[in-house]
Parts: structure tokens; C-alpha cells; sequence
């Protein structure tokens, strides 16, 4: 009989079961083609190209990476690797591909070789390059391919291979996103075809002015630390511009008034439109919508939205309808609902708060959104009205092209995601997962918690008796951006395991967090302490109330990222609610966090120092007199270990004993198997030890 695997060894190894999914689609220009990636098994790292055929329903693999020598290794580009932790990207193959408008051609980077793949009839070859390729991507017609190399902007047209734009000074680069674009805007590419393949618009980027932060690897003294350049807040951002390249060596710059409007956060250009792009002032409270024409460089207004707090960033827009009207989100603060706008048509209802626009047609778009945020939906507005297309409770997501929609949907009543491919409304098949099934099942149950109505869920042991007493642990994320408490089965089975070692896990929603309206986001502004703690002790309290065997005198708190943030900020500032802490990667001095994110919420450090002192954690390091366990990775570059490193420093001062376990070769991420598995098992013995539990692991 096999042996049965634990959790914490296949949650690890199916990287959180995110392997074995298909994913990255994209729906060629006729609704005839389904490109997507998809790894052999869930187990399995490696990811391969595939077709799904509309009219057949079938797929077929078109390119398998082991067929290659040398696919697989460590040996990427910077300019890569900083590409793979924006996106959190933890598979090893194929991890990203372009295709042209009808999905005919892909291109494709294996280790830093350039590959164009046949969608039609299947197969790839291999273009040799000059040097290390990145984020290859054919034109929309499929004759060319344009790709990165270094800082250089360079072209593959008939068969040569020439640099189309790059300066010889490595502090700028051609055709690459920024840290913060990447990072916190959602924009991680930096170049754009022109809808007929003979232009290109590239972002020139100069980092000259941000700052150098080193990031040094203890456990290897002696390789170099690595140089990275960091916007931290209140410090100068790169510099970043636009210009449209022809295949001839032309260059129109399109200028604006880049010192109001210094973020670059969207471009499009899309048939039969102009180039069309967002920017973004730098305390983010107005933005523009601007068009270029790309013969002159004249670049015209389109319009302007302005906001006493931040005008958030919203996917896939600005986009145009064909007719010629404007496809936006507009923050409607009558009615606290974020609303999907045809020019100055409010196409959505008041309370459907926009998520994303997934797709811009003739006279209609797809977006997801959200009237209920424990749950996304896909939904198509237009001349027939409003319509919904994801049917089940859950959380839905979608691509779309011509009158094909791939449905992607995670619900309570599966542990993966499926993907469905409708065509004109009707299902024509799915696309297989072979992602694992997990060895165990949340036992999910979502409710309603305090005067807030917190959005929240408690996961007790499997059988649990109905007169135990269990100590809690609070889980949550508890920051802007991210949802933890949603109406699918998946985000929850780390927790359930937590809750299988003997705990009763509480994981609740607070303020800040998305769809629940802009006045709910917002009220983080100037403090992003408070609300969340706040918040969670609130769920805390209601959710003891309503299940007596939920034991007060055992709680602990774990979270990573913002997350280790808010388990931080619980244990010293609310002893009296919380016994003990794990914090992973958290952020301790928002002044050591990114200008695009941090600014946002807390402001300029030199002009509102209280935000950023009401935030931080330091200030409280000798108010910690309860067991705290905190987790760092030393090759993290969007949390730094400085974070850690400080807070440690003012614990020592303060004479207060605490733990830090550092993570040497580990990022913001942890793809790191046997890391991964044991950071899960180190976390339940320490919250054993700290309340005084029984040490055992199921």
C-alpha cells in the first residue's frame, strides 16, 4: 500500500496545487483557438504549451519543454527573474508565452532562448539570438517578433535579428516594466505592437535616481550582494517615458506632462483606435487618460478623474468601443460603487463594484465584478442589457474573444479550479486539470461577524467533538488588494490543516480589503494599523460568541506579508486578545515599503510623518511580551529583510526575547519544497509551545 502523503509535504510540492492547472489562455481573433499552459501532473513543475480546438472541443499538447536540452536550471537573466517574483511565478517550462491576434503563432523564452511555436499545426523552433531573450512577442499579424535583451529593444523581421532601440548606459532600458509597474500597478510589460504589426510603443526607463539597495546572502560570503534599485517611500521613482518606434529606426517621443503625471500605468492600442494611455500623478489622487498619434507624436486629452484619496487602477481599461466611445471605470461616489462607463454612460448598477475589464467588442464589454464580496462573477454588458455568464457561487474569472469566453471558476464544491470554453453562450467542452487532489477538505462555512459584518469563516478539527474547547489561530492577509474569505474551497486548505492540528482558524475580511465599496477600501487611508487589528479583534469576539468551545485564553495569530504585518501589530499592541504570533515577511517600517503602494495609503513620509508612525511597528517593540516567531526570507526584494532585521533590533533594545528564523536563498515566495513543507510544521510547533499544546503533526 502506498504511503499516504502528509499535507504540509503535497501543499509543498504541488506548489500550494497550483500545479496541473491550466492557465495563461488566450482566445484567438475567430473563437477558433484556445491557446494555454498546463503542467503533465500536479506534482509536476514543468509547464508545456497546448491548444484547445474550438470546433472539436479536443486539446493538443503543441510544445513539451523536455524535449530541449538544458530546459530547465537557474540560468535566467536578471531582467527574468525579477519578471517571475512580480508575478509570483513558481513553475519551471514554458511560465509565459505571447500570441499573435488570431492565435496562429506563440513565442515563447526557454531559458533565455527564443522559441516561435505553430498553434495550427503544432511544434516549435528554436531562433538563435545574440544574447538572453526576454518576453518575446510576435506582432499582431504574426510576421515579426520583438524582444528583450538586456535594456535593448530588439526585432527578428525576415529572418534578422537587429536591435531596434537601446542606449549604451545600464541604467536604462527599453521595453521593460519598472518595479512599481510590475509590482503594484499590474502593468509587467513595457512595449506595445501597433495593430498592424509596423510600429511599436516602448517604455524608455531610467532608474538613475532610485536609490541602490543591496541584498547580501549570509549563507554564500563569497558572491557579491545583489544590487537591486528600490523606490522605497518618499524617495525619486524611475523615469519613464513613451515613444513609438517604427521597424526603420524612427523615434516619435509622446510627451505629456510627465512632471504632474510621472506614473506610466496602462497602454493601448487596439484596431482602429490611437495609441491610447493612462498616467497617473504620484500621490495617485488624479489621473489622465491621453491618446498620441503615432505619425506625429501629438498627443491629445481624453479626460481626467481626481479623488481626495487615490484613483484606483482598474484592469483592462482605458479601452475603446468601436463606435468611438471611451470603456472606463468610474468611481461613483453617490452610490460607493466603482461602475463600468460607455463615454459618459454608467452602464452598471449601483452596488455591482467593477472588478476588471476582461473584454472591449463592438458595442459590448466582459468584465468580472462583484455584488457580494465573498463572491466575482463574469458578466456582459451591452445593447441587450446586463447579463451574468458564471452561474455558480464562487469565484470566477474569464478571457474573452470574438463570441468565445473561457469561464475559469473556483467554488465550495470542488479543489480546483475548472475551465470552461463557451462559445455564443453555450458550453462547447472544458479544458483538464490534472492538478492533485488535496488530502484533506475545508469544511467551509462563510457568516457574518460583528457591526461590520466581517466577512468570515471558522475551520474547527475534521470530526470535532461538539463539547471540545479549542484554542484559536487567527489567518488572515487583512490588507488593501487581496480577499481571503471568498466561496471556494482552495484558499482555505492550508488553514483547515492548521485547524486539523487541534485549533479552531478564524480567517475574516476587514477594512481595506476589495468589493465591499469605495468608503470601505478608503477607510484605511492615513492608518493601516488600526482598522485591521481593529477588525480582527472584532471577528474574534463575535466568533467566540457565537461557538463556545472557541477558547479566549489560547489565541495566536499567523500571516505572511501583510499578513505577518498584522500578526505583528496583534501581539503588541493587543496582548490583553492575542498570545502568540508567527509573522512572515512583514513589513515593520512602511518607510522601507515601495512609493507606489505605500503612498497610496499613508502619503508622503515627509509631509505626513503620522501616517507612517501610527503604521509602523517599531514603536511598539517594548510592548511585546508574548511569543513571537518571525520568518524572513534574505533574498526577498519586495519585502527586504531590513523589515525583520529592525524590528528585531528594537526587540533587543527593549530587552524583549523573541525569534527570528531566517530563510537563506528564499524570496517573497517559497517554491522551495522542503522550505515550504517545514515552514508549515515549524509554525504549528512554535504556536504549540507558546500556548502550552501538546506536540503532534497530522
Amino acid at each position: 500500500m502506498a504511503e499516504r502523503v502528509s499535507f504540509p509535504r503535497q501543499h509543498a510540492r504541488t506548489r500550494r496545487f497550483t500545479l496541473g492547472q491550466p492557465r495563461s489562455f488566450a482566445v484567438g481573433a475567430d473563437g477558433t483557438r484556445v491557446a494555454f499552459l498546463r503542467s503533465a501532473a500536479g506534482d509536476d513543475p514543468v509547464t508545456s504549451l497546448w491548444v484547445f480546438d474550438v470546433p472539436t472541443a479536443r486539446e493538443r499538447m503543441v510544445f513539451d519543454p523536455r524535449d530541449q536540452e538544458a530546459a530547465r536550471g537557474d540560468d535566467l537573466p536578471p531582467e527574468e527573474r525579477s519578471r517571475r517574483e512580480r508575478v509570483r511565478e513558481t513553475a519551471d517550462g514554458v511560465v509565459a508565452y505571447a500570441a499573435d491576434r488570431e492565435c496562429r503563432v506563440a513565442a515563447f523564452a526557454l531559458r533565455a532562448r527564443l522559441f516561435v511555436a505553430d498553434l495550427v499545426e503544432g511544434g516549435a523552433r528554436e531562433i538563435q539570438t545574440p544574447g538572453p531573450v526576454v518576453d518575446p512577442r510576435p506582432d499582431p499579424t504574426g510576421r515579426r517578433v520583438a524582444y528583450l535583451d538586456g535594456g535593448t529593444l530588439r526585432l527578428i523581421d525576415a529572418g534578422r535579428d537587429e536591435p531596434l532601440i537601446g542606449e549604451d548606459d545600464p541604467n536604462v532600458s527599453w521595453g521593460l516594466a519598472e518595479f512599481v509597474a510590475a509590482e503594484e500597478m499590474g502593468r509587467t510589460r513595457g512595449y506595445w505592437w501597433s495593430p498592424d504589426g509596423e510600429r511599436i510603443a516602448a517604455a524608455r526607463v531610467d532608474v538613475s535616481n532610485v536609490q541602490t539597495w543591496y541584498l547580501a546572502n549570509p549563507s554564500h560570503p563569497e558572491v557579491a550582494p545583489a544590487a537591486i534599485r528600490y523606490p522605497a517611500a518618499g524617495t525619486p521613482n524611475a523615469d519613464v517615458r513613451l515613444a513609438v518606434l517604427d521597424l526603420w529606426g524612427r523615434r516619435l517621443d509622446v510627451e505629456w506632462d510627465r512632471e504632474s503625471f510621472p506614473y506610466l500605468v496602462r497602454v493601448a492600442w487596439s484596431e482602429g483606435h490611437p495609441l491610447t494611455f493612462l498616467v497617473q500623478s504620484r500621490d495617485q489622487r488624479r489621473t489622465q487618460v491621453m491618446t498620441a498619434d503615432h505619425e506625429t507624436g501629438e498627443t491629445s486629452f481624453v479626460r481626467e478623474d481626481r479623488s481626495e484619496t487615490w484613483i484606483e487602477v482598474t484592469n483592462g481599461v482605458p479601452a475603446w468601443l468601436e463606435e468611438g466611445r471611451l470603456v472606463w471605470a468610474v468611481e461613483d461616489h453617490d452610490s460607493d460603487t466603482r461602475r463600468l462607463a460607455f463615454g459618459d454612460e454608467l452602464v452598471t448598477p449601483p452596488g455591482l463594484q467593477l472588478d476588471g475589464v476582461v473584454r472591449v467588442g463592438k458595442d459590448e464589454a466582459v468584465f468580472t465584478g462583484s455584488d457580494e464580496p465573498t463572491e466575482t462573477h463574469v458578466w456582459r454588458v451591452g445593447p441587450g442589457g446586463l447579463a451574468r455568464i458564471s452561474e455558480e457561487p464562487g469565484v470566477h474569472g474569464a478571457v474573452a474573444e470574438a463570441d468565445v469566453v473561457v469561464l475559469t471558476s473556483f467554488t465550495l464544491d470542488d479543489d480546483r479550479a475548472r475551465a470552461t470554453v463557451l462559445r455564443a453562450g453555450e458550453p462547447v467542452g472544458e479544458i483538464a486539470s490534472v492538478a492533485e487532489a488535496p488530502t484533506i477538505r475545508p469544511d467551509v462555512r462563510l457568516v457574518s461577524l460583528g457591526r461590520r459584518e466581517l466577512r468570515g469563516t471558522v475551520l474547527l478539527p475534521t470530526d470535532a467533538p461538539a463539547d471540545a474547547s479549542f484554542p484559536i489561530l487567527l489567518d488572515p492577509y487583512g490588507g488593501p488588494h487581496s480577499l481571503r474569505v471568498v466561496k471556494a474551497r482552495a484558499p482555505f486548505l492550508a488553514s483547515q490543516w492548521f485547524a486539523d492540528q487541534g485549533f479552531a482558524v478564524l480567517v475574516a475580511d476587514g477594512r481595506g480589503t476589495p468589493g465591499r465599496g469605495l468608503s470601505w477600501e478608503r477607510s484605511v487611508r492615513g492608518d493601516l494599523a488600526t482598522p485591521a487589528l481593529d477588525d480582527q479583534v472584532e471577528a474574534l469576539h463575535d466568533a467566540a460568541t457565537r461557538d463556545p468551545r472557541l477558547d479566549l485564553s489560547r489565541v495566536a495569530i499567523r500571516g505572511w506579508s501583510f499578513g505577518g504585518y498584522v500578526a505583528a501589530l496583534a501581539v503588541l499592541r493587543r496582548p490583553d486578545v492575542f498570545h502568540a504570533a508567527v509573522a512572515g515577511a512583514p513589513v515593520t517600517d512602511w518607510r522601507l515599503y515601495d512609493t507606489h503602494y505605500t503612498e497610496r495609503y499613508l502619503g508622503d513620509p515627509a509631509t505626513d510623518p503620522d501616517a507612517y508612525q501610527r503604521s509602523s511597528l517599531l514603536e511598539d517593540a517594548a510592548k511585546l511580551e508574548r511569543p513571537l516567531l518571525l520568518i524572513h526570507g534574505l533574498a526577498d526584494d519586495n519585502v527586504v529583510v531590513a523589515h525583520t532585521l529592525r524590528l528585531s533590533r528594537a526587540l533587543m533594545e527593549a530587552g524583549r526575547p523573541h525569534t527570528v528564523l531566517p530563510l537563506s536563498g528564499v524570496t517573497h515566495m517559497t517554491p522551495q519544497e522542503v522550505v515550504a513543507e517545514n515552514l508549515l510544521l515549524l509554525q504549528v510547533a512554535f504556536l504549540k509551545q507558546a500556548l502550552g499544546l501538546a506536540q503532534s503533526t497530522t
